[in-house]
């Protein structure tokens, strides 16, 4: 059986074959695709099609494949002799776009997200050569195993197999060479995409983090108001310079800067020239309550006897002590925190840098951190990525950690092999690098918090560890960064802005001060060194040199950033309550920067990016990440379910006992422990739980309100039941009143001898009555649909005597009125049918005399 033995961390493989015979297999399929002649750099990229494989589904806007291998069988390896993926014992078909290398399953037809990488996210890659071992008889000539090994810098190694004389390995390891170290920053896949940028300027978002520090937080800058020159604000302490606005002070400080109000224009430029680079002390963080600062720098330029001095950058440096804001007297002390160790700081002086001297700043006291350099940094990760692939469930070379050297590695009842094969780790330095950090990010905020400090912190260059120290204190201190929108201000403000070298240290093209492209700014030719192609060197059992960017060969790569993120995830797991993003968040950030998908960590600076036109020709990474929240809102994995503002509204001050890191799963055991780095999952069930939960509440308010609506709508029921039934028994009421004055009348005109006739024919269809007939009809004057009609005798002589005589008081008993003039009720004369004269009552002339009594 085939035995293949991991790599070492220099790309150093020992690979051997036992007595087992590899049988070899059908012809594969593949595809070459020239690399050097098919986007040659003058080529437009609205001219590159791109080639149907099956993955339009994946690929992204104007993605092209530029090589291909294909395998059309699945074999064991001990078996076969077709390429897969090694790490997963995985047959199917490698493409190398212009962006990522992506494999294919022959068999689920998915892509792998193993063998699936952008192209900018790998480190390094190689050859590796397995041959026949001498000494070995077999029947037949079994042919060599071509192999390519592909390092990433998100912690991932990853093998694939080739076959032999079929020249698939050499097209995929072109099409890598070619577009893993593009020699233009133009070749990168972020100009590719067209896209449409729609996000604020990043100059108007640093102004308005300015304004907010400032406690102008109301205020919002425009391009139009920073062009102008209107932005110079200011409070009582601090104020916005625009000194460096062409970027001829300092070409790696931002356009704007804020600094002590007290310090004039032309006292920064002489304060600049004692600094290394030019990187003069500048504040990054202030609290308008107390008046403390975090301000940043690179380190003084003492010099070997450590005695040269600048009086300019001693006053800048003692502005920062101001005086405390609650009355009490005297001025704050002033921290410097050099984050390197000593013994470099005093190093660093035989080449005119060095370290201040406490007994030259006012009221100061001069701290050194220990936190190693960026080359420490770099090799502490590469013995990580190697601990986790050695030890990790399934390594590289597709056997388990279990297995490995017939369980010598790991297990068999011996504890001391498993002692020492987890004493690794610790090998790596990779934990007590970021304990160091988080130590001195820590101590730094509770000088600030508790004593009301200023502080000035700065390593050699200021812009790899001052960065991490100045940020993670800033995000220790104030609430607002530990948000979302805050954490990006964060991290354009002290990142971005105040240049860290992301090409640098990421291995990807710069842009230079003369307009020129390079790799680095330190080395303007690329340094790769090709594997010869003569079949002697194919054959030979030691691997080819790893092909390595040309950050690295000049020993400017480092994972910096990905340390500073590495710190906040730790943060994270020890205050789960305090910040709003999650660590899906992180890991998701991580892989963008990593990618050089986006713009915004292109460069070395924000004059290189300002000069590039990056912002203009690339997609805004904040832009990308907003629309993934956008489309689940608060649900999104991004949003941490136990965000509590209210628990953690001010500083958080972890003691030392806390500050104990441990891996971070979801990123440095995604590739090789994937069920071991799932630790997220429980967030991920208690966000299902918590989206059941607001489905029922929603359900849940939905059924109250329409109980409140039909509730509502059942009392209008009843209370307009209630005035119906109000209205029906008035209406009765009148009906009956009136009945019975209807009555009434009727017997009193009936008693005086008429005739009462009642009906509901309409008047037209009536016939005519006689002159003796009154009618009277009820409703519309056309047609009613009652009519009373009264019929009076013919011989009405004597009529109305009968009726005074019976009816009226005031009647005589000799026949004789007491009231002869009053017109009063005449048959004749008065009556129209059932409606009396009231007007001839309204004409009635009273006597006083007729009420004396008898």
């Amino acid at each position: 059986m085939a035995t293949l033995r991991r790599s070492n961390s220099l790309g150093e493989a020992e690979i051997g074959l036992s007595d087992d015979t590899i049988e070899g297999a059908g012809p594969a399929e593949w595809t070459k695709i020239d690399v050097n002649n098919l986007h040659p750099p003058s080529l437009p990229r609205s001219l590159q099609q791109p080639v149907s494989h099956g993955l339009s589904e994946i690929l992204h806007n104007a993605e092209t494949v530029i090589a291909e291998a294909s395998f059309l069988h699945r074999h064991e390896y001990s078996i076969s002799g077709h390429g897969f993926l090694v790490n997963t014992n995985e047959a199917g078909t490698v493409f190398v776009t212009n962006f990522r290398l992506i494999f294919k399953s022959k068999g689920s037809k998915d892509v792998t997200p193993l063998g699936t990488i952008p192209l900018a996210t790998i480190e390094k890659f190689n050859k590796i050569v397995i041959k026949q071992p001498s000494g070995i008889r077999q029947a037949e000539k079994t042919p060599t195993r071509r192999l390519l090994q592909v390092y990433g810098k998100d912690m991932r190694i990853i093998i694939f197999s080739f076959r032999p004389r079929t020249k698939q390995r050499r097209a995929v390891f072109n099409a890598l060479l070619r577009w893993t170290r593009p020699a233009s920053l133009w070749d990168l896949y972020a100009f590719s995409c067209n896209p449409k940028n729609s996000d604020t300027n990043p100059k108007v978002r640093l102004v308005n983090e300015y304004y907010r520090l400032l406690g102008l937080g109301s205020l919002e800058s425009s391009i139009g108001s920073i062009e102008d020159g209107l932005f110079k604000l200011h409070n009582d302490w601090w104020r916005i310079s625009d000194v460096n606005a062409s970027y001829n002070m300092c070409n790696t400080y931002p356009f704007a800067l804020l600094v002590p109000k007290s310090i004039r224009d032309k006292d920064l430029l002489k304060a600049c020239t004692f600094r290394a680079r030019c990187r003069l002390p500048v504040i990054s963080w202030c609290d308008t309550r107390t008046g403390a600062v975090l301000a940043r720098s690179s380190q003084p330029l003492v010099g070997l006897m450590m005695n040269m001095r600048s009086n300019a950058d001693e006053n800048l440096v003692g502005a920062l002590c101001t005086r405390f804001a609650n009355g009490k007297e005297g001025r704050r002390k002033l921290y410097i925190a050099d984050a390197r160790p000593r013994k470099n700081a005093l190093a660093n002086g035989a080449m005119g840098g060095g370290s201040e001297s406490s007994s030259n700043y006012f009221n100061s006291e001069i701290v050194f951190f220990g936190i190693d350099n960026i080359h420490a940094m770099r090799e502490s990760l590469v013995r990580l990525r190697d601990y986790l692939d050695t030890h990790g469930t399934k390594s590289s070379d597709g056997m388990s950690s279990f297995l490995r050297n017939g369980g010598g590695t790991w297990g068999v009842g011996n504890l001391s092999s498993m002692s020492a094969s987890v004493s690794t780790l610790g090998d790596s330095g990779w934990l007590i690098h970021i304990q160091n950090v988080l130590a001195g990010s820590a101590w730094i905020a509770a000088r600030v918090a508790l004593e009301s400090a200023s502080m000035l912190v700065h390593c050699s260059d200021g812009w790899d560890r001052t960065t991490q120290l100045v940020a993670l204190a800033s995000l220790l201190l104030d609430p607002y960064y530990r948000t979302i929108n805050g954490f990006q201000a964060l991290v354009e403000k002290d990142w971005l802005a105040f240049g860290h070298p992301f090409s640098d240290r990421g291995g990807m093209p710069s842009f230079t001060g003369s307009g020129a492209l390079e790799i680095s700014r330190f080395s303007s030719t690329p340094n790769i060194s090709l594997p010869s192609s003569s079949s002697s060197s194919l054959r030979s059992n030691t691997p080819q040199p790893p092909i390595t960017s040309n950050a690295q060969s000049s020993n400017n790569y480092s994972p910096i950033f990905l340390q500073w993120v590495d710190c906040v995830s730790q943060l994270l797991r020890m205050y789960p309550f305090a910040f709003e993003f999650s660590s899906t968040f992180l890991v998701d950030l991580l892989d963008c920067v990593l990618s050089c998908r986006f713009g915004n960590f292109l460069c070395n600076s924000e004059n290189e990016r300002e000069r590039a036109g990056v912002f203009e020709v690339s997609t805004c990474v904040w832009q990308y990440l907003a629309e993934m929240r956008a489309s689940e809102g608060s649900s999104h994995v991004h949003y941490n379910l136990f965000y509590n503002q209210s628990k953690h509204d001010g500083p958080l001050l972890p003691p030392a006992a806390a500050l104990a890191p441990t891996l971070w799963p979801q990123f440095h055991l995604r590739w090789s422990c994937p069920s071991e780095a799932k630790s997220g999952e429980i967030e991920a069930q208690c966000r299902n739980m918590m989206e059941k939960f607001s489905e029922l509440q929603k359900a849940k308010d939905l059924a109250e309100r329409n109980a409140r609506e039909i509730t509502t709508t059942v009392e209008s029921l009843t209370a307009d039941l209630l005035n119906e039934n109000q209205i029906s028994n008035s209406a009765v009421a009148l009906a009956r009143k009136a009945s019975l004055e209807n009555s009434s009348i009727k017997r009193a005109i009936e008693s005086l001898g008429c005739r009462v006739h009642v009906s509901t024919a309409d008047i037209e269809d009536l016939p005519a009555v006689s002159p003796s007939t009154e009618t009277v009809a009820s409703g519309d004057d056309e047609k009613a649909d009652m009519s009373v009609s009264i019929d009076v005798a013919a011989d009405n002589d004597g009529i109305g005597n009968r009726i005074c005589e019976s009816l009226c008081p005031l009647w005589t008993p000799d026949g004789g009125c007491q009231w002869p003039n009053a017109g009063c009720a005449r048959l004749r004369s008065q009556f129209v049918g059932l409606k009396a004269n009231y007007d001839a009552f309204d004409r009635l002339s009273i006597d006083d005399g007729y009420f004396q009594p008898e």
